[in-house]
């Protein structure tokens, strides 16, 4: 609205002589009058959505009278703050006039009407009108230059997002920092998702300080090679928001302002672990390999001994001491020609899947960690109820049951008691029947913010001791039989209990379905059960 539009002027009164006296009296002011004779008449303009600067209305008026149609007329957002002159023929009280204020009237005018006084407070109240609306439309303008200047900036933002995606570093973690003081300037959603802070939480603050970096080499060299060369490349050792350390491959540019420094990285934290787990994988590939050929060559020999001390066992010259002296060395030659086959078997995979009997694996795996049992006084419990035999690779399923009992091992560096325990059972969630193995310790527990991770690669609870990737491979091996591989922690007081459960579906037993005696099951438990190895 500019100050030469005209504006509307509403006059509502029953009788129109009054209604043509009072256009004659507003014709001067050179606005749009508009006359109703009822408050239906007013209401039916009104909301035909008509801006309206003042309206006129007589008080007594059949119907609905003045004091009720300005009610009405409050009530509609669009008018409820239109002003509103009442017109009354009548004496009004100090209450009529009250109440007719907190109807929403600004003014009273009394019969008879004045019209130099009428078109005076008409003329106050349209121009009111008209200023609001002019400074309601400079309002509407600043908003649009504002929006317009922000469309700018955030196109100048888009354009210099443009760069680094053209640069393929959008996937990276992108920071501008000063080249005096380390005062970030710039923190990019790769910053954030890799250092866990938002940007308007560091946006100022000193990176390096925020991140607590270590410095391969002094900072003054880096320094002077970006003053010098501006560039700099290298790995640096950094924490992020959770406390995680993590190393960072950085590739640092500076401006050609020379007073800020762009600085793009990316974590190869997993990528030097996976290395490392690789190099470690292969040297214990590498000794399985030399135990197998060891164990192989042993084996020949071994064989030879044992047949000469049986034989030296039966010679007629032996006394009574003498050969009982031979039986024990023949049972120990015995028991270490089953330790070469038990290590040959766990390096000689077969091509094809074979009938496996689960207690049986389970066992060669115990009787291989004979020693660390008794060495950090262990106490075996299990008990192998009758389950059915299942297709599969032994030296893969030793794998999984050697990494989940030398984990139990570990978590009990003061002894304890690990259970092992296999049955048949029933999967509810897949409606399929299988074999259930439970490995339970009384070790040291897993803490709650742990047990979501422990099947990811390069977690580890053991610091520094573990590469993190036991647990995962073994996940994958069972996943491969279509099986799951579970884990619970539970804690009783002080007391700390365990729980691995692997479960391998119907579909891996094998056609053979052989299955023990109920009574060599019991038997087995029996004897094992407090047995400390």
């Amino acid at each position: 609205m500019t100050a030469d539009d005209k504006v509307n002027i509403l006059m509502v009164d029953d009788q129109l002589p009054k209604l043509l006296s009072y256009e004659v009296i507003l014709e001067d002011l050179g606005e749009n009058l508009i006359k109703a004779r009822s408050a239906n008449e007013a209401l039916s303009f009104l909301l035909k959505n008509n801006e309206v600067a003042v309206v006129l209305m007589d008080v007594s008026m059949p119907e609905v009278d003045g004091f009720e149609l300005a009610e009405v007329i409050r009530q509609h957002p669009r008018y409820q703050k239109t002003a509103i002159i009442f017109i009354s023929g009548v004496h009004l009280t100090d209450s009529d006039r009250i109440l007719g204020y907190s109807r929403g009237a600004v003014d009273y005018i009394s019969v008879p009407v004045v019209p130099e006084v009428l078109r005076a407070k008409i003329s106050v109240f349209v121009e009111l009108y008209r200023k609001t609306r002019m400074l309601e439309a400079l309002n509407k303008d600043l908003e649009k230059r504002v929006e317009d200047r922000t469309a700018k900036l955030r196109q100048s933002e888009a354009e210099f997002r443009m760069r680094a995606e053209l640069l393929n570093l959008a996937s990276e973690a992108i920071m501008v920092r000063a080249m005096d003081g380390d005062a970030l300037q710039f923190w990019n959603t790769g910053a954030e998702n890799l250092f866990g802070w938002r940007r308007d939480e560091v946006i100022g603050l000193d990176m390096h300080k925020l991140l607590q970096t270590v410095f391969p080499v002094s900072r003054t060299e880096i320094d002077r090679a970006l003053r010098e060369h501006k560039l700099w490349e290298g790995n640096l050792i950094q924490k992020t928001k959770n406390g995680s350390t993590i190393i960072v491959a950085y590739r640092k540019t500076v401006n050609e302002e020379s007073n800020a420094v762009l600085e793009v990285g990316r974590d190869i934290t997993a990528q030097l672990r996976a290395e490392e787990a690789l190099r470690e994988t292969e040297k214990l590939a590498a000794m399985g390999r030399l135990a197998s050929i060891i164990a192989h060559e042993i084996n020949n020999p071994l064989a030879a001994i044992t047949n000469i001390f049986y034989l030296l066992r039966e010679h007629p010259s032996l006394s009574e001491e003498a050969r009982s002296l031979a039986e024990l060395a023949e049972q120990e030659l015995l028991r270490v020609s089953h330790i070469t086959r038990q290590t040959l078997s766990f390096y000689r995979e077969s091509k094809h899947p074979i009938s496996i009997y689960l207690p049986d694996l389970l066992d060669s795996v115990l009787e291989l960690q004979q020693r660390a049992f008794s060495a950090s006084s262990i106490t075996v419990r299990k008990k192998y109820s009758p389950v059915p035999w299942i297709n599969g690779f032994p030296v893969e399923l030793r794998q999984v049951f050697l990494n989940l009992i030398g984990n139990a091992i570990q978590a009990m560096p003061n002894g304890g008691t690990l259970g092992i325990y296999v049955r048949e059972t029933m999967d509810w969630m897949r409606n399929e029947r299988g074999v259930m193995i439970s490995i339970i310790d009384t070790g040291i527990g897993i803490q709650p913010e742990d047990a979501d991770r422990l099947f990811q690669p390069f977690f580890s609870t053991k610091s520094t001791k573990g590469t993190g990737l036991g647990l995962w491979i073994s996940k994958g091996i069972i996943q491969k039989y279509d099986g799951r591989i579970s884990c619970k922690s539970y804690r009783r007081g002080e007391r700390c209990f365990t729980c691995f459960r692997v479960f391998l579906p119907r579909a891996t037993m094998s056609p053979q379905n052989k299955m023990p005696s109920e009574e060599t099951a019991k038997i087995d438990y029996a004897v094992t059960t407090s047995t400390r190895l």
